[in-house]
């Protein structure tokens, strides 16, 4: 009995003391993440509740998965594009049209010398807009 009691205890002790690591660790993070937007933006990306600000979550979804979304531009579509896609607004019927816009303008991108998340999303929104493709962030 006592076995069991000590057993159920430390099992215990630990599922709180790891509650507290993914506690501190996921809050390192978003510091981090918070202390790094202000200080590269002038603004922060996120809320007093923590949450991603409505005008701020394309630009945080672009610099927070940059990697994958050229990856998924140079394949031509892909779980990174289509995020960013919904995000921007893009239409249901013009998604085709979207990955293979966006895959035709990986190079000038991506290889152009300045490819950052900003400049890739401004890169992307001018091409769109000049295909006659309205996004939510070009209306």
């Amino acid at each position: 009995m006592r076995r069991h009691f000590a057993f159920s205890l430390t099992a215990v002790g630990l599922l709180i003391l790891s509650a507290c690591t993914f506690r501190a660790t996921s809050n390192e993070i978003t510091d981090t993440t918070q202390n790094t937007t202000i200080s590269t933006s002038g603004r922060s990306w996120f809320t007093n509740d923590g949450l991603v600000r409505q005008g701020e979550r394309i630009n945080a979804f672009a610099a927070l998965n940059f990697e994958n979304l050229t990856t998924d531009m140079a394949l031509g579509g892909g779980e990174y594009l289509t995020s960013l896609g919904t995000l921007m607004g893009v239409p249901d019927d013009q998604r085709a049209s979207f990955f293979q816009l966006a895959q035709g303008q990986y190079t000038t991108l991506v290889h152009s010398g300045a490819a950052t998340p900003a400049n890739l999303l401004s890169g992307l929104d001018r091409t769109l807009a000049e295909h006659g493709i309205m996004t939510a962030t070009a209306r």
